[in-house]
């Protein structure tokens, strides 16, 4: 079950295969970058391209006695390699290659998950769309406010996407950023000329100002990000858990045939999916804390922020895919209860109308505190009665009456008053 929902397209992105692919991607574009302005033979080059592998067992062997990664790395290439070897890393520094290295797999996790931001996008403006016209109760403090329709909550949630794929498109450009600058980002042992065709051969742009490494703001940034994206689909997850409930009911996770949702009792039917998802937002979270702690680095560089950042960005990036999936899936397949939010929304007459009669009260010239006191008394005597219905106390109430014909009453309570709008909201998010 596991595998379904990391998906190997970033799970892979984040073992160690594919970093040890990433290192030497770096290593080889160096040295066309060093062939390409004369400082080593483009016969060696060549042929390093040709032999260069690694064997990820073989890396751990070898740092298990050296005990440093980039040169158990660089061993095992060499074994591949031979005689040319010798002009691989040459002036670089181990940030250099680690640095550049992690920003292809930030990248690489980036696109990944603006494709799956996208799936979501399109699930919620198809499920929007779907409900535009499908009216129930707005709620404040979790109490009946007005009335919207379950199209405008889904366009309020795809307005928030919306805005999340913008800032992954600018944080693609904050994080695609390579250094090949030297042991303390001087450029003592290579040429800046060098860094920048090597970057450009990697797709990403030179560091314009790196000590031994890339600074650390623009990781802690992305991990905001996609503890951002992680806190809204919290919001998402929170309000299907909170029109779920049995009491309200208007909305559910789609139950499978054969699914269970306690043992101990048969009935229920639990939002598991949307519970999960508010847990994993907790995580995604707490890493954009130890993000910010990475920034503080001692002088050109410490390596207190290797540590953490090899449980936070994988995590962060696998939890972040695993929760896209999951609200689209469940967006996608919820299960919508029209006649409940109608139900829901006529709850004691009516009371969520109560401001359209306050206003036209008003309008027919009775001032705004004896209209209030008039509705509010009306409101509050059908307020949690079972036989409480404030539309024909207000029907039936002389200070109203004299003023409202049944007519004017009438159009109090037509929900469609409320939404004459909102066209205007759907035109805007293309809904």
């Amino acid at each position: 079950m596991i595998e379904r929902y990391t998906l190997p397209e970033m799970g892979n992105l984040w073992g160690e295969a594919y970093k040890l692919k990433t290192w030497l991607q770096v290593e080889i574009a160096v040295c066309e970058a060093q062939a390409e302005l004369g400082y080593i033979p483009s016969e060696a080059v060549e042929e390093i391209k040709a032999k260069a592998n690694f064997d990820p067992k073989r890396v751990l062997e070898i740092e298990a006695e050296v005990r440093h990664d980039v040169i158990a790395f660089l061993t095992n290439v060499n074994e591949y390699v031979g005689d040319a070897g010798r002009y691989i890393h040459l002036g670089l520094t181990s940030s250099d290659v680690l640095d550049t290295a992690l920003a292809l797999q930030l990248v690489s996790s980036l696109d990944v998950l603006s494709q799956r931001l996208a799936d979501l996008i399109a699930a919620i403006r198809t499920k929007a769309r779907e409900h535009r016209y499908t009216v129930m109760a707005g709620r404040s403090h979790g109490i009946h406010a007005e009335p919207i329709t379950f199209g405008f909550k889904l366009a309020g949630w795809l307005a928030e996407v919306l805005r999340h794929q913008e800032r992954l498109r600018i944080l693609r450009a904050t994080i695609a950023v390579g250094k090949i600058s030297g042991a303390v980002g001087t450029y003592a042992n290579i040429e800046p000329r060098v860094e920048a065709i090597a970057c450009a051969k990697l797709g990403l742009t030179a560091d314009c100002a790196s000590t031994q490494v890339i600074s650390r703001d623009r990781h802690a940034d992305y991990v905001q990000q996609l503890a951002l994206i992680a806190a809204s689909i919290e919001r998402f997850a929170v309000e299907i858990r909170n029109l779920q409930r049995t009491d309200v009911l208007e909305v559910e996770e789609f139950f499978a045939k054969g699914q269970k949702g306690s043992s101990a009792m048969p009935h229920k039917r639990n939002p598991i999916r949307s519970e999960r998802l508010t847990g994993m937002a907790r995580l995604v979270r707490s890493h954009a804390g130890a993000a910010l702690e990475n920034i503080a680095l001692w002088h050109e560089r410490d390596i207190s922020h290797s540590s953490v950042e090899r449980v936070i960005l994988p995590d962060a990036c696998i939890l972040t895919h695993f929760m896209l999936v999951e609200i689209t899936e469940l967006v996608t397949n919820l299960l919508v209860y029209p006649e409940n939010m109608e139900r829901n929304l006529n709850c004691y007459g009516g009371v969520v109308f109560s401001q359209k009669v306050l206003l036209a009260l008003v309008e027919k010239g009775t001032t705004r505190e004896a209209a209030y006191a008039i509705v509010q008394q009306n409101a509050h005597t059908a307020w949690n009665k079972p036989e409480g219905n404030f539309r024909d106390l207000i029907s039936q109430d002389p200070l109203v009456t004299q003023i409202l014909s049944p007519a004017e009453i009438a159009d109090c309570f037509d929900p469609q008053q409320h939404l004459k709008h909102l066209q205007e909201v759907y035109q805007r998010l293309g809904i």
